[in-house]
């Protein structure tokens, strides 16, 4: 599975429509609507706002009033194709005046998200963990050592307790560390494990 590197927009013209494509990087579905509410703000002239996301499990698309399955769909399929997780993909068009006809708007959408793609960058999710470890003062040089890029959160109490995104192969590294998973998740590969 892959995410992008960062949120982006592009944007082309096709027949005298444009269409805007905005992509985002989502963890949670809050953020979904939060972004689908900020983007209709900002373009609130626009005639459609489509868009399709996938957030592990769950995953959804709109047409926003274009012909059924010529918009949402197409963009879900570039989605699943790319085998992208944690994405929010809107297509904002403005209407020119001509007609694209059904197959001319599904390979318009389809178009928009890959292009965007491309000018954007992947980067690979791997399975893991959140982990939360308590260890000692003495012992903290190591663990900053060992997940430097990976720790989120550091707390100083009578132990150092610390969170962090872990990989599913490095799990055996905390082996003499007193270790709690808190949950199962994706993580971007960037930290170089």
């Amino acid at each position: 599975m892959y995410t992008i590197l960062k949120n982006s927009i592009y944007s082309y013209e096709i027949q005298k429509s444009k269409f805007i494509t905005l992509l985002y990087k989502v963890k949670k579905i809050e953020d979904v609507s939060f972004y689908l509410q900020q983007v209709k703000t900002t373009y609130k002239d626009a005639t459609h706002y489509c868009y399709a996301y996938r957030l592990g499990n769950v995953q959804k698309f709109s047409d926003d009033q274009e012909p059924s399955g010529t918009a949402g769909m197409p963009m879900m399929e570039v989605i699943h194709k790319k085998e992208l997780d944690f994405i929010l993909c809107i297509v904002v068009r403005y209407f020119g005046g001509i007609k694209l006809g059904a197959s001319g708007l599904t390979r318009a959408y389809s178009k928009a998200v890959n292009d965007a793609l491309k000018e954007n960058q992947l980067v690979e999710l791997k399975e893991g963990y959140l982990v939360k470890v308590k260890t000692s003062y003495e012992n903290q040089r190591t663990l900053d050592h060992l997940f430097s890029n990976q720790i989120l959160k550091k707390e100083f109490l009578e132990q150092v307790i610390y969170e962090i995104d872990l990989f599913l192969e490095q799990l055996p590294l905390l082996q003499n560390y007193d270790y709690e998973i808190l949950e199962k998740k994706m993580i971007e590969k960037e930290f170089n494990d």
